[in-house]
């Protein structure tokens, strides 16, 4: 059996380098035009993939599936928020979220420690000597953050009884929130080839895949265990936007970069440790 937590972790590996193609098409299309094609063309996928099965028919259910849907919708300001940041950076802010989760629901001091070592190393990574960030571009990310915390809740909470069938239709509900806006704002260069040929990357890449192996890990691993594993976002955002955008970073962030590996890793081990106890699986 797949241990869980890697799950998690190839979720941020596609999540991180979906964000970096998506960034890559800002000179054709502008941000919430990105932001839709990754909705619209993942909401579409999924519904062909899944062909959701179990539809929401309580309201507890139904309530769920749209604060599923906000929360995605608002965890993809994420991209207006790298028109004015590098990819690592924005990541890290987005980080924010599932720290928030992991704070909340840990009361055990290794865990505790974690998140200490993982706050250490984002305040390296902040390191005010290598330039200014800009206040929009913080104020989004943070927003992105508050939704990335609602949308690990409201998953851990609807996955037991929808599953993959409820992300299709959260995705349904958040590309009904962001695609308007990006039809508004670019119009038919949104559906040109070449633009509509990388927003397939970046949906299959920064929705499809993630969305789908942390569902699953989350039938799995509580929420504040995913929160913990989320810590690599930065790692990996920063390496995407090296390799893929030419983003640099100073030697101060690599070491925050480096902490957070170390973390990431701690909490990785101790997930798996875990995982096996809790749910009565001998392997």
């Amino acid at each position: 059996m797949v241990p869980a937590p890697l799950f998690v972790v190839t979720a941020a590996l596609c999540t991180q380098s979906g964000q970096a193609v998506g960034k890559f098409l800002f000179g054709r299309i502008d941000p919430s035009g990105v932001l839709a094609l990754r909705l619209g063309i993942a909401a579409a996928v999924l519904l062909v993939i899944f062909r959701p099965v179990r539809l929401p028919r309580t309201r507890r259910d139904r309530t769920l599936v749209a604060g599923l849907g906000v929360a995605v919708a608002g965890m993809n300001l994420i991209y207006p928020a790298l028109w004015y940041l590098p990819l690592g950076i924005a990541g890290t802010i987005q980080l924010l979220g599932p720290l928030s989760v992991a704070l909340a629901g840990s009361r055990r001091l290794p865990d505790l420690l974690v998140v200490g070592a993982v706050a250490a190393s984002l305040w390296l990574m902040r390191d005010p000597g290598a330039g200014a960030l800009a206040w929009q571009g913080l104020v989004l990310a943070g927003l992105s953050a508050v939704a990335m915390a609602a949308y690990l809740l409201i998953s851990r909470a609807l996955a037991p009884a929808l599953g993959h069938s409820g992300l299709a239709c959260g995705l349904v509900v958040a590309a009904g929130l962001g695609v308007p806006v990006g039809l508004s704002s670019n119009g038919l260069d949104l559906i040109r080839p070449s633009v509509l040929l990388i927003g397939v990357v970046v949906a299959l890449l920064s929705a499809v895949i993630p969305y789908s192996l942390e569902m699953t890990a989350l039938t799995r691993l509580p929420a504040s265990t995913v929160a913990v594993l989320l810590c690599l976002e930065p790692v990996v955002a920063a390496g995407a936007g090296l390799i893929v955008l030419d983003e640099t970073l100073s030697v101060q962030r690599w070491a925050g970069i480096g902490g957070i590996c170390a973390a990431a890793a701690a909490a990785t081990v101790r997930g798996a440790r875990q995982a096996p106890a809790r749910h009565g699986d001998p392997s």
